[in-house]
């Protein structure tokens, strides 16, 4: 695959455009990338591909080798892995809170103390997310804001 980087005055819309032969896996995963990076995620749910605003994304969770995003009233499956999701939220205030979770920061209500050291996220629309003893300490550094 042969790429091209053109540079272009102010006056013109940056722009991405992709020329295939066919859509290939390798095709969606850039162009999920490219959207991540604008602030989208694909999401897929009952076969269909749905575009998730990040900001709607109140947690990401991987299970049984699937990760999927959870909104306030709706979960999609993504193609992408939970590290590569961890790596391009970093700058959105997603933040690891345990081996399988990404927490959306800007969506926590509440943080409370939990059994054994955890702590518990309470999240605007009510649900509780476990935060493990392993995560704590990087929980309190990003709320201070260092």
């Amino acid at each position: 695959m042969e790429i091209k980087v053109c540079r272009i005055g102010k006056e013109h819309p940056e722009e991405v455009e992709i020329r295939c032969h066919e859509v290939t896996e390798e095709v969606r995963e850039i162009v999920a990338f490219v959207k991540t990076r604008q602030g989208q995620l694909t999401g897929h749910q009952e076969g269909r591909q749905y575009e998730v605003a990040v900001t709607d994304v109140c947690y990401v969770e991987a299970v049984d080798n699937k990760v999927f995003l959870y909104t306030q009233k709706q979960v999609y499956e993504t193609r992408q892995k939970l590290y590569e999701l961890e790596e391009l939220l970093r700058e959105k205030h997603f933040l690891r809170v345990s081996k399988s979770l990404l927490l959306n920061l800007m969506k926590v209500q509440a943080i409370k103390p939990a059994l054994n050291g955890r702590m518990m996220a309470v999240l605007r629309g009510g649900e509780e997310i476990i935060i493990s003893r392993k995560y704590v300490a990087e929980l309190k550094k990003a709320l201070r804001g260092n």
